[in-house]
């Protein structure tokens, strides 16, 4: 029963129902569609008409609602024959069984209905389905339920669509499959062809591609249009290239699934040759060899070319460039000599090779070559004779070799171009030979002592021990090179050495030392001293080459040492160096060195006092003085007046100065005044008068200037008279007023026609006799006539001929000889120009300048033997000149002849020119003798003309007069052979040649003809060739007629008369075959070597035949399997040839199969011919004529620094493919180069191996090594053949790594809350190989805790790391092992670094010092690092966990004051050292802050460390205990020598600049974990001493800089000036004069001394003073005096004084002490301390001199006493003089004070900066009247009345004050606080404070007891702002607010509640300034008052 859920069942079929599908069935098939349609109709009708008649129903198809089933299926074979293609089901209304079925129709067979249980039937197909047959099946199914009679049979149609796959290829259709084109054919369309694919859509559409054949794709293409394929041609054709190309055109359908289906046809490409290829040569033996000695005609090889064009085939042409040596065959190609052959011959041939280039030229069909050619060299190797002997390059050699030269030193060739060689060109043996000395001496040697063919030889020295020029100078002896296998044969050469003297003394002085003295101002050439010296050695070695150099001294660059004399003279002058008042001795050394100055040198030292002279002369106050003065003026525009000064005393006659005029030109046109020195012209100048003298006079002057020059004298009286000059300039100005005028108004020259241009003519001058220019400036100018052949200079006026200009008159019309020219000059006067004319002629004179002019000379012939005497040219020449003399001759050097093949005749194998006599004069040549055309055909002579009468040099010209000799029939013919003996068989057909005869003529008459003469009966049987020579049968010869035809033939050539010649012609007849042919002899084994060339005879195979004539002929044949082409026999003779090139390395042997036929040539083919066979065995010999092969190793050997040098480092094989049995197939191996330090060495264990080692320990050798080795076999001559061997030593890691840094059995302390991650340390190790040996990595090794899992390391920079959190009540101590690895090959070596990492609490306590600061002392310029300080130890606070546990490392960082990099601290050592050098006295102290850590990891930027402080990290070195001693070489101050725990301190005084201060330092102590960057920066430490630091982590390092003596001393000033009173007493010491010495202590001790006399002048009252009026303190420098000054002494006393050290440096100034009265001195009031004033002084003395341009001297300083002889503390009395400059004379009282009032503005500023109060004599004027007696008694009782009544009224104010100060003076007795924390009064050890800690009235400057008596302005000024309210005590109150001290109170009571500073005093006035908010002001008045 029909069951609806069982409709989608249906769906599972594979075969889907469409209607779309359907539809387009319908489409298609309009008509069938119809028919069943209807057809349903109709059953559907039926069918219910019967139902409803009957009771059983009709069944159904189950098709869902469809029509019609339709099914798509791939056609076969994707869809297979029975494969199962449709399930049918239906159903019966009765429930019937079902049976399905289907009509047999034309369709029905396609499938199959299998029925299955139940309402369902299977459908299967039947048979293949073919598309291309059939696309669709019609079927029509059957379902009946079996009641036929029922009629109960309904139908379903069943539609079958086949749907397309790809299985069909395309196919072509026909096309053509061969095409020609020509090779030059353009690019373009070939053909076009077509392929169809029987299937649809994409399957059946054709895509053409080219199949990949040969590469042929880049030519061809192929492209498809509407589904054809277009070929075309797309590249070039080349038929030489490739000629046929196979192309395979592939049609593709395109298929884009499945399988892709491809048609191919084949297309063969025929390439048309065409002409435009070369020949090519097929047949090239690119090396021939033939022996020197070898005969004219030798054959020497052969060539063979193709044409190109091998679609064509030309023929081919031979040529070979011109030679003397050889030729070619022009159609064989055969090359063959020309002449005999010379291997030593110098030619174009290198070691007898000589390269021959041939040409093969394409012929044409007719024989005519074309452009188509092609080159080729080839290599003819001409093999030695020896015919040589070893020769010298010259026959003498001279040479030269210094004494103590070293062994193997070369010696020099005296000689230019010096041929030290020697050559011997034979090859091989013949040309090796070797070389030795005779004598032989152990002197010199010679190298190489072996050499082939030619070597350069060189002489060196073999024992430099005998090798003296003491005991010999000279050495010969002869060079000989003789041969090695001919030991005769040889020749030598002399050689004369010289040998040269070396320098090996030294020079001497004559003297130890030279005393020498000279005047003061010595005159320049003064002569000092001579110095001399001698030298053993000689020349410029010994004493004749001393030179004196390098003078050296304080004056040395003011002397002159002459170099070869030695004399030292004045070169310039010296100044003071030569005032014996400054310096009285100098010290000087001197070198000579020998050598010309650059050899040995020695020293000698000179000591040179100067005598004293009077040097005092006038002096003037202006160097130059000038003055203008106009011409015709009377009066300088300003008054010139000269003035001059002596430095001698006023007064006297040595400064009484006069003036004169002394020199000058015009000195007496002037006059001077005597005594003012005012300068007056006596009359007015001329300008042009003073011109005309200065010309005469040749003197210079400036334009429109005049300088007049005087010299004008100053003389001073004094005794020896002393003068000084001045020059005066006086310039005269000029005026115009002269015009120009010619010397000479005509002038005449006459110049030669030949005067080139430029040259000079003549010169016009005109002169102006203006003074000036431009008034004088003349310019000439030619106004006419010079036609511009000449010229004038405008300046000079030399008229000179125009450049390019001819004078010859020839080259002018009318042949002009004269010129006359107008000049005009003119002047260069501004505003109007005067000029002048002159007039010049020019005449031309004619020279005889022109050569000889030959004409063009003809060609002219004659004839051969012309008679001699006959004329053949008359030359003429010609001379453009006037009366030339003629003369003519033959040039020999210039004329050459040729003969008939245009070779040059040589005048040695011909004389032509001696057949010619040239007559000199009259130019007839004619013949000297007869002519022969068969040796010179072209004779070219050089014909000169000469012009005797020449005026400058030769006038010779050259022609050439070519000859060309005419032949002359007087040769006769020349047969080239004497006869002719040929044989030819009986019966030979005609026109079988028998013989050629040739002839030839050495005349050009060279036509012959040929006739045969003798029997008639043999001239009808031969025929002979009358133009060729060639004689052929005529007709049929019988053996048995004539066994023998004897003719002649005559040769006749076309001369006129003929001349012939005849040969006989000898032809034997031979006769018929009947006998078998058979070799003579038995040899059979041959040998030929294998560089024999083609041609060359192995051997001759004999036969015989009993028969005669041809059949008695045997023909010889070879089997050319057997030879391989390698060798052909002579059909005819039997001779075994080499027939191409052998190869004994391709094959070494030969069985070769002869035949031998007779009547080869007729009977053969016929069978009339009869041979016989034989085996000859061949065997090639060998040539070494292979490179050897070298093999090594491809990359570079690889072997390490420990390389045994007994193993192997590379195996080294050479390979030769010659014979191994002969020396040319052995080896022998170098090294050569690359191994210049011998490391390596080369053994060789057979022909063929080598094994190259190391000849030394190859330690630190490391490195790439590249060897040349040089391979060669032992032929001769020898192959080589050259390779690079790489070796590279490597380094061998034979060391393991080492650890740096930290130390082994380190410590490293972690806080147990460091974080993840945390930087430990860094471990770093260094290894000393090299490479990937010394790339050190690291790791960490796994222990049996594991505590390396806690941790990580950088493999590369060696960082550890903190991986896993730490825990310390679990582990406390990790101890892990780091391992550092390098990366050494093949094996790693390591070092391990236990490290203990310490888990511990944060580090509560920094490292502290016990001092406050450490005195350290370094020496100034030492080495660096020489002085090594170690710095005292620090101390921890914190507990150790563990009694075992050592303290952690410290690490000293410098903080502060190392700015300059000038100290170095060892971080963990503490070592403090020097980095840069000391200078003490640019630094003498530094104060360095040094900063103790645990934190040691960074140690360049300490900065950086405030994270590491945060974390806690510490290294401790347990190799490095802390101590707490500290270094021995420390300096402390006793005051630090106390208890290091009780006194250890936490807190000092915080700088002024610190920030300290802030809020976060109020609340609590700064500790180490809180430290910032900022923090980091050291405290400011004022220059206070015992101000501390505000760290205890912090030491200040005081480095005092230790001084050397490196310094002179130094006077404060060069000049020290003084004064004394005439009533001062004896012994006074008045002065001092001051030198500093930069050094300190002993080194800056400086002595002082009087030097020279003490010189009086001026001087009166003087005479009875003793010689040393002043003695000088040697220790203080003070000047005492040393005698008794009395009233009426004047004048001043100079000497000099010497200050010097204890190292004897020195220095020197000049003293002036000027006596005065007391009434002189001033005496200046300065509101200034004395001690203050004394610091000033200077300052004041050096001003008011330089305002008032005198001397100021400083007699003394005292406290200020007023008038009443009270003294004012605040005052100071400065007591002086004042000397003025230029005449020493000391200034009055009203002097001074004049001076200083006039420069009082200038004084003004000075007065007010140092209180200048008063300026007053320095002695009151004495009261001439006083009072009486009784006033002044009641004048002294009123005053003691007075007195007492003071004395009462301060008695009591004393007492009525006593209880106000006791206050005061208990509050400075009493400490501030007096708790248990202050130990000051309790221990009596603990130094005491530096001031009393009173209330507010201690402050700085004040004593609170004395405060009000002790008064200071400056103080009170300062201290406005601090005056206040609080306390009427006194006035210093100190100025705090409320709110500021009770912060400060509370800073303080902070501080002293720190733990860390419990056992610490603590004292507040170093704090208060700190603290305090005016900290600035206090502290600038801290004063330290003791009680």
């Amino acid at each position: 029963m029909y069951n609806e859920k069982q409709a989608p069942s249906f769906s599972s079929n594979k075969f889907i129902f469409s209607m779309a599908y359907k539809k387009v069935r319908l489409k298609t098939r309009e008509n069938r569609t119809s028919t069943f349609k209807s057809r349903i109709i109709f059953v559907i009708i039926l069918n219910t008409l019967l139902r409803g008649a009957s009771s059983n129903r009709p069944p159904r198809f189950a098709i869902d609602g469809q029509s019609e089933i339709v099914l798509r299926l791939k056609e076969s074979p994707e869809t297979k024959v029975g494969s199962l293609i449709y399930t049918l089901k239906g159903y019966d209304p009765d429930n019937d069984p079902l049976t399905f079925g289907k009509r047999n129709t034309h369709d029905s067979d396609v499938i199959r209905i299998e029925n299955v249980e139940g309402n369902s039937a299977q459908v299967f197909l039947a048979k293949e389905l073919d598309r291309e047959i059939q696309d669709e099946y019609a079927i029509v199914l059957t379902l009946t339920d079996s009641h036929y009679g029922d009629n109960n049979y309904v139908t379903q149609s069943l539609l079958l669509l086949v749907e397309d796959i790809n299985d069909n290829a395309p196919i072509f259709l026909p096309f053509q499959n061969a095409i020609e084109i020509p090779e030059n054919t353009a690019p373009g369309v070939i053909t076009t062809l077509e392929a169809t694919d029987a299937d649809e859509g994409a399957y059946g559409q054709v895509v053409y591609y080219l199949q990949e054949l040969e590469g042929d794709n880049d030519i061809f293409s192929i492209s498809t249009y509407q589904g054809k394929g277009i070929l075309r041609l797309q590249g070039e054709l080349d038929y030489e290239v490739k000629s046929l190309y196979q192309l395979r055109v592939l049609a593709i359908d395109r298929a884009n699934q499945g399988p892709i289906n491809t048609g191919t046809a084949a297309i063969l490409i025929k390439v048309k040759d065409v002409e435009d290829q070369p020949p090519e040569f097929v047949e090239v033996q690119s090396v021939a060899r033939i022996a020197e000695d070898s005969p004219v005609g030798t054959r020497v090889l052969r060539v063979r070319a193709i044409d190109g064009d091998r679609g064509i085939n030309n023929p081919i042409a031979y040529a070979i460039d011109t030679n003397d040596l050889f030729e070619i065959d022009r159609q064989t190609g055969v090359v063959y000599t020309l002449t005999a052959l010379d291997r030593e011959q110098e030619s174009d041939q290198v070691n007898g090779a000589h390269i021959l280039r041939i040409t093969a030229m394409e012929l044409t069909k007719d024989s005519l070559p074309t452009a188509a050619m092609v080159r080729t060299e080839v290599t003819v190797l001409v093999t030695d004779v020896n015919d040589e002997i070893p020769t010298f390059g010259d026959t003498v050699y001279r040479c030269e070799i210094n004494e103590n030269s070293q062994s193997n030193t070369p010696l020099n060739f005296i000689d230019k171009d010096v041929h030290n060689y020697v050559y011997d060109h034979d090859e091989g043996n013949n040309g090796t030979f070797r070389l030795f000395l005779d004598p032989q001496n152990d002197l010199f040697e010679i190298v190489p002592d072996l050499a082939v063919n030619e070597a350069n030889f060189m002489l060196r020295i073999k024992n430099s021990r005998s090798l003296d020029f003491e005991q010999f100078k000279e050495v010969n002896f002869t060079i000989f090179a003789r041969e090695v296998d001919e030991p005769s044969r040889w020749s030598s050469a002399h050689v004369q050495i010289f040998v040269r003297d070396q320098n090996d003394n030294f020079p001497e002085f004559t003297k130890g030392f030279y005393n020498a003295s000279v005047p003061e101002n010595s005159e320049i050439g003064t002569i000092i001293t001579k110095v001399e010296a001698v030298d053993e050695d000689s020349g410029d070695f010994g004493t004749m080459g001393i030179r004196y150099l390098n003078l050296r001294g304080g004056i040395a660059h003011l002397l002159h040492l002459n170099p070869i004399t030695g004399v030292i003279t004045i070169k310039q002058p010296g100044g003071s160096a030569f005032d014996r008042e400054i310096i009285s001795r100098h010290y000087l050394t001197v070198e000579a060195i020998d050598n010309v100055g650059q050899g040995n040198r020695n020293t000698a030292q000179i000591i040179l006092d100067i005598e004293d002279v009077n040097d005092n002369a006038p002096t003037f106050l202006q160097r130059q003085y000038e003055a203008k003065l106009l011409e015709n003026k009377n009066e300088f525009e300003t008054p010139l007046q000269v003035e001059a000064r002596d430095l001698d005393l006023n007064g006297t006659e040595n400064s009484q100065i006069t003036y004169e005029i002394v020199e000058g030109l015009y000195r007496l046109n002037f006059t001077i005044d005597p005594e003012n020195g005012l300068l007056k012209p006596m009359h007015p100048f001329d300008y042009e008068g003073l011109l005309d003298s200065s010309r005469r006079q040749s003197r210079q002057h400036n334009a429109g200037i005049f300088e007049i020059d005087l010299l004008i004298r100053a003389r001073d009286s004094g005794i020896p008279m002393l003068s000084t000059v001045v020059p005066v300039l006086i310039y005269v100005q000029d005026v115009n007023d002269n015009p120009p005028i010619f010397q000479q108004s005509f002038y005449a020259k006459t110049v030669p026609e030949d005067q080139p241009g430029d040259s000079s003519v003549l010169q016009v001058l005109a002169i102006d006799r203006d003074g000036s220019s431009p008034n004088n400036a003349v310019v000439y100018r030619i106004q006419k006539g010079a036609s511009d052949k000449f010229i004038i200079n405008s300046e000079s006026g030399v008229i000179s001929v125009a450049h390019g200009a001819n004078l010859d008159p020839d080259f002018t019309e009318n042949k002009r000889t004269l010129y006359t020219l107008t000049v005009v000059a003119l002047d260069g006067g501004l505003g109007s120009q005067l000029m002048n004319s002159a007039t010049v002629n020019i005449t031309i004179k004619d020279v005889n300048n022109k050569s000889p002019v030959v004409n063009d000379l003809p060609v002219l012939k004659i004839v051969e033997n012309t008679p001699v005497g006959s004329l053949v040219y008359h030359l003429r020449a010609t001379d453009p000149d006037q009366n030339p003399i003629l003369r003519y001759k033959l040039n020999e050097e210039h004329c050459e002849a040729r003969n008939e093949e245009g070779v040059l005749v040589k005048p040695s194998e011909y004389n032509y020119q001696s057949a010619f006599d040239l007559d000199p004069i009259e130019g007839a040549l004619k013949l000297a003798k007869l002519l022969d055309r068969e040796k010179v055909e072209q004779i070219k002579l050089a014909v000169m003309v000469e012009d005797l009468a020449a005026a400058n040099g030769k006038q010779v010209v050259e022609g050439f007069l070519s000859i060309q000799i005419l032949d002359e029939n007087d040769n006769n013919p020349k047969f080239k052979q004497p006869y002719y003996r040929q044989t030819i068989t009986e019966n030979s057909i005609n026109g079988v040649m028998v013989a050629n005869v040739l002839a030839y003529d050495v005349d050009k008459n060279r036509t012959i003809s040929y006739a045969i003469e003798g029997n008639p009966v043999y001239r009808n049987l031969l025929h002979l060739d009358t133009q060729t020579g060639e004689i052929v049968v005529a007709n049929k010869i019988d053996h048995e007629q004539h066994q023998w035809l004897n003719f002649s033939v005559r040769a006749t050539d076309s001369g006129l008369p003929p001349r012939s010649a005849l040969v006989d012609v000898y032809v034997t007849v031979l006769d018929e075959n009947d006998n078998n042919p058979y070799f003579i002899g038995n040899t059979k084994n041959y040998t030929v070597r294998e560089n024999a060339i083609v041609g060359t005879r192995v051997a001759t195979v004999q036969a015989a035949d009993a028969d005669s004539g041809d059949f008695g002929k045997l023909t010889f044949l070879m089997d050319r399997i057997s030879s391989q082409g390698k060798f052909s026999i002579d059909a005819d003779t039997g001779v075994l040839v080499v027939a191409d090139k052998l190869d004994r390395e391709t094959k070494d042997f030969y069985n070769l199969v002869i035949e031998v036929w007779d009547n080869y040539q007729f009977g053969f083919l016929a069978g009339e011919s009869r041979n016989a066979f034989k085996q000859i065995f061949i065997t090639i010999l060998d040539e070494n004529d292979n490179v050897p092969e070298l093999h090594l190793p491809t990359s570079p050997v690889l072997i390490t620094e420990y390389h045994d040098i007994h193993e192997r480092i590379a195996l080294i094989v050479g390979k030769d493919a010659d014979d191994e049995s002969t020396p040319n197939g052995r080896l022998q191996f170098a090294i050569t180069q690359g191994n210049k330090e011998g490391i390596f060495e080369l053994k060789q264990l057979d022909h063929w191996t080598a094994h190259v080692y190391a000849s030394q320990t190859l330690r630190n050798k490391f490195g790439n090594y590249s060897l040349t080795i040089t391979v060669r076999d032992l032929g001769v001559p020898a192959n080589v053949v050259r390779s690079t061997l790489d070796i590279c030593i490597s380094d061998f890691n034979d060391h393991a790594p080492v650890f740096v840094t930290p130390l082994h059995n380190t410590t490293v302390r972690m806080p147990e809350n460091a974080t993840l991650g945390t930087r430990i340390l860094q471990v770093y190790a260094s290894d000393a190989d090299m490479g990937q040996n010394a790339l050190v990595r690291y790791r960490l090794k796994p222990d049996p805790l594991g505590s390396y899992k806690v941790f990580e390391i950088n493999a590369e920079s060696g960082e550890l790391f903190l991986r896993q959190p730490l825990n310390r009540e679990k582990q406390k101590i990790h101890e892990i092992r780091i391992e550092a690895y390098d990366q050494g090959l093949p094996t790693s070596l390591s070092t391990d670094l236990d490290l203990t990492i310490y888990v511990r609490n944060v580090n509560d306590f920094e490292p502290q010092f016990i001092v406050n600061e450490v005195f350290v002392n370094f020496t100034e310029h030492s080495d660096p690092g020489s002085e090594r300080i170690k710095l005292p130890d620090t101390i921890d606070k914190d507990e150790l966990d563990d009694l075992e546990e050592t303290p952690s490392q410290v690490c000293y960082f410098i903080v502060r004051g190392n700015e300059q990099g000038f100290f170095k601290l060892d971080p963990e050592t503490h070592i403090l050292s020097v980095e840069r050098e000391l200078d003490r006295e640019l630094y003498a102290n530094f104060s360095l802050y040094v900063k103790a850590t645990e934190n040691c990891s960074n140690k360049s930027n300490y900065n950086a460390l405030s994270n590491r402080r945060r974390m806690g990290i510490e290294i401790d070195n347990k190799l490095h205990k802390l101590t707490s001693r500290p270094a021995p070489l420390l300096r402390q101050p006793a005051s630090l020598e106390f208890d290091r725990f009780k006194h250890s301190r936490q807190l000092r005084d915080i700088g002024e600049d610190s920030e300290f201060g802030s809020s976060s330092t109020i609340q609590g102590m700064v500790s180490y974990e809180t430290y910032t960057e900022e923090n980091l920066e050291p405290p400011h430490f004022s220059q206070h001493h015992n101000q501390s630091n505000t760290d205890s982590t912090v030491v200040r390092v005081q480095v005092r800089v230790l001084d050397i003596n490196d310094n002179p001393p130094r006077f404060r000033s060069k000049v020290f000036t003084g004064g004394i009173t005439t009533n001062a007493d004896f012994g006074l010491r008045f002065m001092r004069v001051e030198a500093f010495d930069a050094d300190e202590g002993p080194n800056g001790k400086i002595s002082y001394y009087q030097v020279g006399e003490i010189r009086q002048t001026l001087s009166e009252g003087l005479e009875n003073v003793l010689n040393v009026p002043f003695i000088l303190d040697r220790e203080s420098g003070e000047v005492q005096l040393n005698f008794d000054p009395q009233k009426g002494m004047k004048g001043y006393f100079d000497f000099m004084v010497l200050a010097n050290d204890t190292l004897g440096m020195k220095d020197v100034a000049r003293v002036f002490i000027y006596l005065l009265r007391e009434d002189q001195k001033v005496r200046f009031v300065f509101r200034l301390q004395p001690d203050e004033l004394r610091l000033k002084v200077e300052k004041f003395r050096d001003t008011l001199g330089n305002i008032t341009a005198s001397i100021v001297n400083i007699d003394e300083i005292k406290v200020h006493e007023n008038k009443d002889g009270s003294v004012d503390k605040t005052k100071t009395d400065l007591y002086m003089h004042l000397v003025e400059r230029d005449d020493n004379s000391i200034y009055e009282v009203s002097e001074v004070l004049n001076l200083i009032d006039t420069h009082i503005e200038g004084l003004d500023e000075l007065f007010k900066e140092l209180n200048v109060l008063d300026t007053q004599p320095a002695e009151t004027e004495l009261l001439t009247a006083g009072p009486t007696k009784t006033p002044i008694f009641v004048w002294l009782i009123f005053m003691n009345l007075f007195l007492t009544t003071l004395l009462i009224v301060t008695l009591a104010l004393c007492a009525s004050q006593r209880k106000r100060y006791r206050r005061q003076l208990r509050a400075a007795k009493v400490g501030i606080f007096r708790g248990q924390s202050s130990l000051s009064l309790q221990n009596p050890h603990e130094p005491a404070t530096r001031v009393p800690n009173t209330n507010k009235h201690s402050v700085q400057g004040s004593n609170p007891i004395w405060l009000k008596g002790y008064e200071n302005e400056w103080f009170k000024n300062e201290e406005t702002d601090s005056i206040g309210g609080q306390d009427s005590l006194d006035d210093n109150v100190l100025a705090i607010g409320a709110q500021d001290i009770q912060e400060t109170l509370k800073g303080t009571a902070k501080l002293f509640t720190n733990s860390n500073d419990l056992n610490r005093h603590f004292n507040l006035y170093n704090q208060i300034d700190k603290l305090a908010n005016n900290a600035q002001i206090l502290a600038r008045k801290l004063e330290t008052t003791e009680l």
